[in-house]
């Protein structure tokens, strides 16, 4: 594996830093529904999903149900709040720019949501036409299920065992490997808390990085590395 065919870059905690600012307002929220949590909570256990299988894996522990509504209302807020806040992972636009070989998103937030955190963000340029929303694959069933990833794969034409994934979440890491993909873990991101990397080897990633200036050596040494 020289050269991978292709690069697959999650969006939130790789690309922007917006995991955070989702998990403040979804915190929130909650909390005014009746169920305390923080936004650091929120995105050390449930970074990487949606919020509606967030929503229902806490009424599953927690033993209690929410309107259907607070989706919505979810969903509308992290939209407002992150055109006003969202900024790019430090070094992530230099890194994408240098990389030599295919890239694309993937991702379980929506099209809209992506094309616009990467339009704010100055990232747009690079993945014009190959934005991967989980929602929009013809399973439209979200990491970590492997469909996003094997669905990008297949319509760019690239060996899924010749291709990278950088991911920041368990649920990525275990869709991307699901995939039969090799992946990099990412701690670089605002959300990201101590323990953070150990998770992400746990789940799969042959090596974490928490600058994105390492990307490109990264990938190169475990191409070389597989080559061996």
């Amino acid at each position: 594996m020289s050269q991978p065919d292709l690069v697959i870059f999650d969006c939130d905690g790789v690309l922007v830093d917006s995991e955070i600012v989702a998990a403040r307002v979804e915190a929130e929220l909650l909390r005014e529904a009746g169920h305390e949590i923080t936004a650091e909570e929120i995105a050390q256990r449930y970074s990487g999903l949606t919020f509606r299988d967030i929503l229902l894996r806490i009424e599953e522990e927690a033993q209690m149900l929410f309107q259907a509504s607070l989706i919505d209302q979810v969903e509308a807020k992290v939209d407002e709040r992150l055109r006003r806040e969202v900024k790019p992972i430090a070094g992530v636009v230099q890194a994408v720019a240098s990389l030599p070989v295919r890239k694309c998103v993937c991702s379980n937030s929506s099209a809209q949501r992506i094309s616009a955190m990467l339009e704010k963000t100055g990232l747009a340029p690079f993945f014009e036409g190959v934005i991967f929303s989980s929602l929009e694959t013809p399973s439209q069933r979200p990491k970590p299920a492997p469909d996003v990833f094997l669905h990008a794969a297949e319509t760019l034409e690239a060996d899924p065992a010749l291709t990278f994934v950088i991911e920041d979440s368990i649920h990525g890491i275990t869709g991307a490997r699901a995939a039969g993909m090799r992946v990099i873990g990412f701690t670089g991101a605002s959300h990201t808390s101590p323990g953070h990397a150990d998770m992400l080897m746990e789940a799969g990633a042959e090596t974490v990085i928490h600058r994105m200036a390492d990307l490109n050596d990264v990938i190169k040494a475990l191409s070389e590395w597989s080559d061996a």
